[in-house]
């Protein structure tokens, strides 16, 4: 293991030990409230912290807090977690201004500024006209996001998307896609394929434009 490494671990295990108190008094406070409302409140505090102490801070804390969740991971300032039962994987980076619901992020995963992670696409029942829509309730569901995927900046999420997936700065993704699928627009529609060869792809833009 390299110098640099060795420096990196043990920085990594000093915002650790930093992070322990905040996180055992985050524990002692969710027993006397509701645990995702006591977790998006410390997420928000945690969030206000710039520059390399918020962002070394913020994985120490989600490592402790939230489902097997790595330290190595970089959680940029205003960003917010509004469920403690996320995971996020190894390499992730999470832009500036994003809002993460409940959901697992997958290895080497890339969000830009501005991303929206729902938990699902029905948090909240709007079947009766007569009653408020706050008091319909709804349905939180854990968005699954794969591996090596990149989300441009302002992309709204509310489905799970597979490994290597592209989503265009601004894109609205309502429909899940195969691996590799580049997507974009409102609704977000496949335009293309990480995985698929460009002679392949060219060659189905042919036949297509022969029919």
């Amino acid at each position: 293991m390299s110098t640099r490494h060795q420096i990196k671990k043990l920085i990594k295990l000093v915002f650790l030990v930093l992070a322990l108190p905040l996180f055992l008094l985050y524990r002692v406070v969710s027993l006397a409230g509701n645990k995702d409302s006591v977790f998006q409140s410390f997420s928000q505090l945690l969030s206000l912290i710039p520059g390399k102490i918020g962002v070394y801070l913020r994985a120490a804390f989600y490592k402790l807090a939230c489902t097997h969740t790595s330290d190595n991971i970089s959680v940029s300032f205003l960003t917010l977690l509004s469920h403690q039962d996320t995971t996020l994987g190894e390499g992730i980076y999470i832009g500036p201004g994003c809002n993460i619901g409940k959901c697992s992020i997958g290895d080497n995963t890339l969000l830009g500024s501005g991303v929206h992670v729902l938990s699902g696409s029905r948090q909240h029942n709007f079947t009766d006209p007569e009653t408020p829509i706050k008091e319909q309730g709804g349905h939180f569901e854990k968005i699954h996001i794969g591996r090596d995927c990149w989300l441009g900046n302002q992309a709204i999420v509310m489905v799970s998307l597979a490994d290597k997936t592209l989503v265009a700065a601004g894109s609205v993704v309502t429909r899940s896609a195969e691996p590799g699928a580049i997507l974009a627009g409102n609704p977000a529609k496949v335009i293309g394929n990480r995985l698929t060869p460009k002679t392949e792809s060219a060659k189905k833009e042919a036949d297509s434009d022969g029919q």
